[in-house]
């Protein structure tokens, strides 16, 4: 006894869009397939950007006001983790500054990038402190703080 299979167009539309879907899919499997898997650890140290950053306003008598500051305000590395800390200055001319607690000083020039490497074995909070902004008389304080954890 013979079978007739009746094929109407619907059932050859759908056969052909699941073809088209199943081909796209392998294609795009194969086309990642080259990707390299991520295991969270970075070669070499890390790398952290900041920036000289400046707000201003006008007090209601008129005054003008400003603070400079550095952005991000705080960063955290783990200790004994190295890391290339790169302040790029785009507000102010010249920010001289110092680590606290480290032998680690420098200045960031407006346009400019300067690169600190940065490691510690000690836990505890470390304040990058402005030399030209150190409080609220000088524009500041334009204090950022690296944790270390």
């Amino acid at each position: 006894m013979s079978k007739v299979v009746i094929l109407k167009r619907r059932h050859l539309w759908l056969g052909g869009l699941a073809l088209i879907l199943f081909a796209g899919g392998l294609l795009f499997h194969l086309l990642r397939s080259g990707d390299q898997p991520v295991d969270g650890q970075p070669e070499g140290p890390r790398t952290i950007h900041m920036v000289t950053a400046e707000a201003k306003s006008v007090m209601e008598d008129g005054t003008a006001i400003e603070a400079y500051r550095w952005d991000p305000g705080t960063v955290f590395v783990e200790k004994g983790e190295a890391v290339n800390l790169v302040l790029y200055g785009v507000n102010g001319d010249s920010h001289p500054f110092y680590i606290e607690g480290t032998r680690i000083k420098g200045e960031v020039k407006k346009g400019k990038e300067t690169t600190v490497v940065f490691q510690t074995s000690k836990e505890g909070v470390y304040r990058l402190i402005c030399l030209t902004h150190p409080d609220k008389n000088h524009n500041g304080p334009m204090i950022g703080y690296i944790v270390v954890d």
